[in-house]
């Protein structure tokens, strides 16, 4: 998650449904990496929309103007959850080109980005390592701990913390579309995104005029059913790992690289691997949550780097010594294990992305080892951070409204299950299938699912059923 300068508590306050026109005030953006054309701005929104008279915090807001005559607003949904959404038009400015032609392109950053200054530093960049319990007791202490360093964060600044929610960041945008002037918003959501611009559906379905769901996570689901897809897609995409690996002997090793793999997992359940250097220790399931961003994104073929990575690794845990793993978590996070961050959790959480009880952990674990012998993982860690949260659940998956103008939704081989889910539920709707790896297309630039989700955009042109973009070189 990026880290940004304390914003000041300036701009304007909105509770007006709409506006005439837009009263936001457009300067040039501060930084040398955003570009010329890129204009920002401020909106001031209560903490606690449940208060609307009473405190404030400022929220930052860019645009991206149309280059012809605007017919509208593109809202860009970042997803995270804590992207910044302005990063995005930033990083990923020339995949717009088409769309402003006749729209603006706008996004936000977000209350749940690590730029607010309300909170302390470390309640973004630490959190618990997650266990996996085998007992109600296990289960208990692990809630313990989580609820423990969430109450550290909480008590810097209570009514912030309690509303870290997608329903908080989904009002915020109303808010922002009310100050451009716009009767209604047009949204493309990526990956977390997903879940704010379901609850902005959910929330205000007469404001919306077409959502584009890319990679979206899908709240929607209840645990039980997100976590059946979460085993099928994880097998599947090992199963390319080891097909991979039988071309590649000298980067994977002899023998089958799964039923290895599996030995390795139940030898570091019993006994866990050390990592030299590190004060950490790896069980069978700190292996098998390590292992999936590079097994989620493997690069591009023949090389796929991180397949690679993962092979060495693997290699290097079968001589006992976890650090391949641990050594690439570090790079990116600054921690010999992944970290269910209390920041992350402060939005899962509240958005309901949390199991219910014991009972219902043990039944998804289960589920898990049934169907996913080598990644049964997979469809816990995230739900495990948070056991024993202090606030409840404030935007809960409920379903969507009658009335919903047709989705567009687009998934990889990872993605496109929990994409589909979600559009289906509106009648009319249709989705883009890719047919290769990686997460989020249109803001990685892949041209083909970019045509069709400017056509939906902009015209609201929906693609023919079983609609597939393939990529330019093959990625198995």
């Amino acid at each position: 998650m990026r880290l940004f300068a304390i914003i000041a508590l300036a701009g304007t306050f909105v509770t007006t449904p709409a506006a005439a026109q837009d009263t936001l005030r457009w300067g040039p953006c501060e930084g040398p990496e955003r570009p010329q054309d890129l204009r920002c701005s401020t909106v001031q929104v209560p903490v606690d929309w449940a208060r609307p008279d009473g405190r404030k915090i400022t929220i930052k807001v860019a645009k991206l103007p149309a280059t012809g005559r605007s017919e509208g607003t593109v809202f860009n949904v970042p997803g995270g959850p804590g992207v910044s959404g302005i990063d995005d038009l930033t990083g990923d400015r020339d995949d717009f080109t088409k769309l402003r032609e006749r729209f603006d392109v706008v996004s936000l950053e977000p209350r749940n980005a690590a730029t607010y200054g309300l909170l302390p530093r470390e309640c973004f960049t630490t959190g618990p390592w997650i266990t996996s319990p085998r007992t109600r007791a296990e289960y208990r202490r692990l809630g313990a701990t989580i609820r423990e360093g969430a109450l550290k964060c909480r008590n810097a600044d209570p009514a912030f913390f309690d509303n870290f929610n997608s329903a908080s960041v989904a009002r915020d945008i109303d808010a922002i579309r009310a100050a451009l002037g716009e009767r209604r918003l047009s949204m493309l959501a990526t990956s977390y995104g997903g879940v704010t611009a379901v609850t902005y559906a959910r929330l205000f379905p007469q404001r919306l005029r077409a959502a584009y769901f890319d990679g979206a996570i899908n709240q929607l689901r209840d645990p039980v059913a997100d976590a059946r897809a979460r085993f099928e897609v994880s097998e599947e995409q090992f199963g390319r790992f080891v097909e991979w690996c039988a071309s590649a002997r000298d980067v994977c090793g002899p023998g089958d690289v799964g039923a290895r793999w599996r030995k390795l997992v139940a030898a570091a359940d019993r006994t866990p691997l050390p990592v030299e250097g590190e004060a950490a220790t790896y069980t069978g399931f700190d292996l098998q949550t390590a292992a999936m961003p590079n097994l989620r994104t493997p690069g591009p073929a023949p090389e796929h780097p991180g397949w690679r990575r993962l092979a060495q690794a693997i290699r290097q845990a079968e001589a006992g010594d976890a650090g391949g793993f641990a050594k690439y978590i570090k790079a990116g996070t600054g921690s010999a294990k992944l970290m269910s961050t209390v920041a992350m959790n402060m939005t899962h959480c509240a958005d309901g992305l949390r199991f219910r009880d014991y009972r219902q952990y043990q039944a998804v674990r289960a589920l898990g080892e049934k169907l996913s012998p080598n990644l049964a993982s997979a469809g816990v860690w995230h739900r495990l951070g948070c056991v024993g949260w202090p606030v409840p659940v404030k935007n809960p998956g409920d379903p969507l409204p009658a009335g919903l103008p047709p989705f567009l939704g687009a998934g990889t081989w990872e993605d496109y299950a929990n994409t589909a889910d979600i559009v289906r539920r509106v009648p009319g709707s249709a989705t883009v299938r890719y047919d290769g790896h990686g997460h989020g297309l249109y803001l990685s630039g892949d041209a083909c699912t970019i045509a069709h989700a400017n056509a939906y955009l902009m015209d609201l042109r929906l693609p023919a059923p079983g609609t597939t973009c393939r990529p330019a070189t093959p990625t198995g």
